[in-house]
Parts: C-alpha cells; sequence; structure tokens
C-alpha cells in the first residue's frame, strides 16, 4: 500500500505518463516523427551538494513516477496470469535473450580469484559495441535518433566492466533505459504488466545467469512484494516449502529462493534485513516500506546515484510541473 504522498505523486505521473505514450493502435507508419533533439546521456552529480539537484530534476520525477506506476500496475496479480504482450516487449525480451546467447558463447576465464571473472569483460565489450543496434531493434524507423541516447541505460545496467560488479545503480539504469523507452512512444500505457512480468523478469533471469556463469559480484536489491495473498503472508517467504512451492508465481518468491541457493547458513543470518521485513503484518505495509526503503537507501544516495546520467529523455532540470 502507498502513501498517501505517494498515490498524490503516482496520480500525477500516470496521467503524465498517459499524455505521451501512443495509445493502443497507433501505427507505426502513420506516426509523426518525436519533435525533439537528443543527446549522450553524461554526469551531472559530481558532489553531495549535487543530491539536491537530482531530487527537484524532471529525470527523478519521471523515473519515480514510472515506478510507481508499475508498482500500482501489477498489485494483485500472478506471473502466471494473462496479460498483453505487445510486438515492443516481445523485442525487448529478444534483446535480453540475446545477451543471454552471448553468455554462452563467453565462457568464464580459468583464473585464481573466485570473484570478478574477466570473461564478464569479453561479453560487455560486445555489448558496448552493438547497444545501439540492439536498440535500434526496439525502437521503430521514425524514432531511430533516439537509439544512441537509450542505449546508453542499457549499458549502464548490466553491470561495471571495470569493478566486474553489479549493484542497485544498474538496476536503476535498466529501470531508466525503459523509462526512455515510454517517453518516446515505444512503450504504452497496456504494456504495464508486460514491462514487469516479462521484460523485468527476463533481466532478472539474465542477471542471474551473469552471477554464476560470469561470476560477477553483486548487490541487487530483491524490491518487490506480494499482493495481499489470502495464504501467504510476510512470514511465510522464509520458510523454504512455501517458496519452492510458490516462487512461480512470484518474483519476490523467486528472488528469495535464488538467495537460498546462493548462500549457506541460517537465513536470518545471510539476509538478515529480509528476514526483519518477514517480521511485517501484512503484504500491503511490506511494499509501502520497500518502496520507502528504495529511495532512503538507493535514490537519495550519493554513490549510487553519482554514477546515474542525464539526457534528454530524463533531464538534471527542475521538474516543471
Amino acid at each position: 500500500m502507498l502513501t498517501e504522498e505517494d498515490r498524490g505523486f503516482l496520480l500525477l505521473h500516470c496521467l503524465y505518463f498517459t499524455s505521451f505514450l501512443h495509445l493502443p493502435g497507433t501505427s507505426e507508419e502513420v506516426a509523426p516523427p518525436l519533435q525533439q533533439s537528443f543527446m549522450i546521456p553524461k554526469k551531472e552529480i559530481n558532489m553531495v551538494s549535487d543530491m539536491a539537484k537530482w531530487k527537484r530534476s524532471q529525470a527523478y520525477a519521471d523515473y519515480m513516477g514510472f515506478i510507481l506506476t508499475l508498482n500500482e500496475g501489477v498489485r494483485g496479480k500472478k506471473l502466471t496470469c494473462e496479460y498483453k504482450v505487445s510486438e515492443p516487449i516481445e523485442k525487448l525480451v529478444a534483446l535480453l535473450n540475446t545477451l543471454d546467447r552471448w553468455i554462452d558463447e563467453t565462457p568464464p576465464v580459468d583464473q585464481p580469484s573466485r570473484f570478478g571473472n574477466k570473461a564478464f569483460r569479453t561479453w560487455y565489450a560486445k555489448l558496448d559495441q552493438e547497444a545501439e543496434k540492439l536498440v535500434a531493434t526496439v525502437i521503430p524507423k521514425h524514432l531511430a535518433a533516439a537509439a544512441p541516447e537509450v542505449a546508453v541505460y542499457l549499458k549502464e545496467s548490466v553491470g561495471n566492466s571495470t569493478r566486474i560488479d553489479y549493484g542497485t545503480g544498474h538496476e536503476a539504469a535498466f529501470a531508466a533505459f525503459l523509462c526512455c523507452l515510454c517517453k518516446i512512444g515505444v512503450l504504452r500505457v497496456d504494456d504495464q504488466m508486460a514491462i514487469v512480468f516479462k521484460v523485468f523478469n527476463s533481466n532478472y533471469k539474465l542477471l542471474k545467469r551473469k552471477i554464476l556463469f560470469l561470476v560477477v559480484e553483486n548487490t541487487f536489491s530483491a524490491l518487490g512484494s506480494l499482493p495481499d495473498h489470502p495464504n501467504l503472508e510476510p512470514r511465510h517467504f522464509v520458510d523454504e516449502k512455501v517458496v519452492n512451492e510458490n516462487h512461480k508465481d512470484f518474483m519476490f518468491l523467486e528472488c528469495i529462493l535464488f538467495i537460498t541457493e546462493m548462500k549457506t547458513g541460517p537465513f536470518a543470518e545471510h539476509s538478515n534485513q529480509l528476514w526483519n521485513i518477514s517480521a511485517v503484518p501484512s503484504w500491503s505495509k511490506v511494499n509501502q516500506g520497500l518502496i520507502r526503503m528504495y529511495k532512503a537507501e538507493c535514490l537519495e544516495k550519493f554513490p549510487v546515484i553519482q554514477h546515474f546520467k542525464f539526457g534528454s529523455l530524463l533531464p538534471i532540470q527542475p521538474v516543471t510541473s
């Protein structure tokens, strides 16, 4: 459940996103060119005092509006439910499948260090070279000028090729990548469920592959929560039997399953924060708390946001509404 502040924010941005997303049935052939000058996104947050610019920016407002809209759009829904899958969604999944296939073509390097396998740099170099072409397969021809700008967020979303790691900032870049596709009209209002259940889920599977096969050190966040399920309560997600029986229905439980497979020892020790969340009385409270935590521990942390890049689609300029 969202706070009143978040609901007000969400309402404004549902209206905002509806205003610039193409309506269902709009033909690519007759769609007019987007009247916008695109640019390569760049760093704007260089010191802690710059964080005030970020929190006042149009980028922050659009990003949070996007996240909250998706959050509401999948409430009460299972991964296994029926939903519309548009052509752009299918193309995005194909893009992620291409990145997954490249993992098979990039075997880990035999090296003494457990973490930071150098094969990841080979995999990343291929993406760096092909990113614009990959994005161009998703974007229609009349929006081709946007590809270089949008491709930056795709490259930023897969992890750091120098440190060979993955964290919440890379998660944010992937959400920004999809937000940009919404802003130029590639993704539409009725794609909300597919964005989460198809695209985010495919990206999560890709992340697991990178961790397992390219040994990428990770600090990703298991954000998300179940709807107000009549039988499953927050206390149940630390129950191995419950997780095994229900993980195919809920992304949150899929994350929990992966954590238990990757880590050893008591859950309360290796994932103490999640263990604490299991004591929350309802899923609506969990959802509300995770959104608040995401803002505080990710979007308002300089070490994370200093790497975020700003362009014409997610501008650093103050919000105009």
